[in-house]
């Protein structure tokens, strides 16, 4: 039995966490203009945020194709794959679930794929597709994966601190934060994405408040049993991540966030995911 873990490129899981447990990512695409990219593929998280910084509108992200997501199974098929769960990105914030359930109907009969909503974005995601890759690689069948991923679907939480809503305004993925928008320019946002969506989870005066407000949340969050830090191109990662340590004592997980996040979300967020124990 080998069974193989699927997600898409919202995860913003380090490419080498992803190569060593044998996750595949789906790459999404991005647009700037007339120009379009691959993520993760003819287009790097640096370059991304180099073409933000240049041009004067946001970029557009567009969901995997049905067929991208049945090339990525077949490959696995023909690699040896008896099995195949997918963690997509919430399918509140993108048609990419719905691509992966497509292709999954293209080859029913010959392998069985399961496709996952993870309700959540970025590292949220990512934590999942990590677990149950390992669970994967210890040799648990697809119904226990299948079970697992369900289980840690309530049990992961996405927190960020924004430096503007901006990004979330024009891209339209703003959910129930939607009341933050006639708040001053100066003030900090707080998300979180919840039941699948992005809401408001606070503001503050102050970038250094927001993040004291991350930290708070994960004081609060009862028993955390994994953790990621995400961020995009921003100079206090390292100051933030030692203040975490001083909350959590386990392994950090640090990610990139990447164009597809990083368009809705912008330069100089920071964000939190975890998973809370039952």
């Amino acid at each position: 039995m080998s069974i193989k873990i699927v997600t898409d490129s919202s995860c913003d899981l380090p490419q080498d966490v992803a190569d060593a447990l044998g996750i595949s990512i789906v790459p999404l695409s991005i647009r700037f203009g007339n120009d379009e990219y691959i993520d993760r593929t003819t287009i790097t998280t640096d370059r991304f945020w180099q073409l933000c910084s240049s041009s004067k509108e946001l970029p557009q992200t567009a969901a995997p194709s049905p067929g991208q997501f049945q090339a990525v199974y077949e490959e696995l098929l023909a690699a040896g794959a008896t099995g195949i769960v997918v963690i997509s990105l919430s399918s509140s914030l993108s048609f990419t679930m719905q691509s992966a359930e497509l292709a999954a109907k293209e080859v029913a009969g010959r392998i069985d794929v399961r496709v996952i909503d993870s309700r959540n974005a970025s590292l949220g995601v990512g934590l999942i597709a990590v677990e149950c890759a390992e669970r994967a690689r210890a040799g648990d069948s697809l119904d226990s994966i299948v079970a697992l991923a369900n289980d840690l679907v309530p049990r992961t939480h996405v927190f960020g601190a924004l430096d503007t809503l901006e990004n979330l305004r024009k891209g339209g993925r703003i959910g129930g934060a939607k009341a933050m928008l006639g708040t001053a320019l100066s003030v900090k946002p707080l998300i979180e994405v919840r039941n699948g969506e992005v809401e408001e989870a606070g503001k503050q005066r102050t970038r250094g408040k927001a993040l004291a407000s991350l930290l708070e949340t994960l004081r609060n969050a009862g028993t955390v049993e994994r953790l990621g830090v995400l961020h995009a191109q921003c100079a206090d990662i390292d100051d933030f991540v030692a203040k975490v340590r001083e909350v959590y004592s386990g392994d950090i997980m640090i990610g990139d966030i990447g164009a597809v996040i990083g368009t809705h979300a912008g330069q100089g967020t920071i964000g939190i995911a975890f998973r809370t124990a039952k």
